[in-house]
C-alpha cells in the first residue's frame, strides 16, 4: 500500500516549476522593468538637451551646454571662458533635475 514513486514526484516538480516562474516574474517586475524605464527616461533627457541648458555631470560639475557635437559629446561651459568636452552619458538626469527645481523655487 505504498504510494507510487512517479505520482509523488510529479506534483512536487510542478510546484517547484511554478515557484521558480514566480521568482522570475517578481525579479522582472521589481528589478528589470524599473531599470529599463529609467534608462529610457535618461536617453530621452540626453536627446532633448539643447544649447543654454544648465546641467550637472555625474561627477558633480555644474555648467551650461555651449555646443552639442555630432560624436555624442557636449561642450560644457563651467565659467566664462572655461569649457570642457564631456560625453553625453556623463550628464546626470537626477542631479540636473534637482538643480533646476531648486533654481525654480528661488
Amino acid at each position: 500500500m505504498a504510494p507510487q514513486a512517479g505520482a509523488q514526484g510529479g506534483g512536487s516538480s510542478m510546484i517547484s516549476f511554478l515557484f521558480f516562474g514566480g521568482m522570475i516574474l517578481v525579479m522582472w517586475l521589481f528589478m528589470i522593468r524599473p531599470q529599463t524605464k529609467k534608462a529610457k527616461l535618461q536617453k530621452q533627457f540626453i536627446d532633448n538637451l539643447k544649447e543654454g541648458d544648465k546641467i550637472v555631470t555625474i561627477a558633480g560639475i555644474h555648467g551650461k551646454v555651449k555646443k552639442i557635437n555630432d560624436n555624442n559629446t557636449v561642450l560644457m561651459e563651467v565659467s566664462p571662458g572655461t569649457s570642457f568636452v564631456i560625453e553625453r552619458s556623463a550628464i546626470s538626469m537626477e542631479y540636473t533635475s534637482a538643480q533646476q527645481k531648486a533654481a525654480d523655487t528661488k
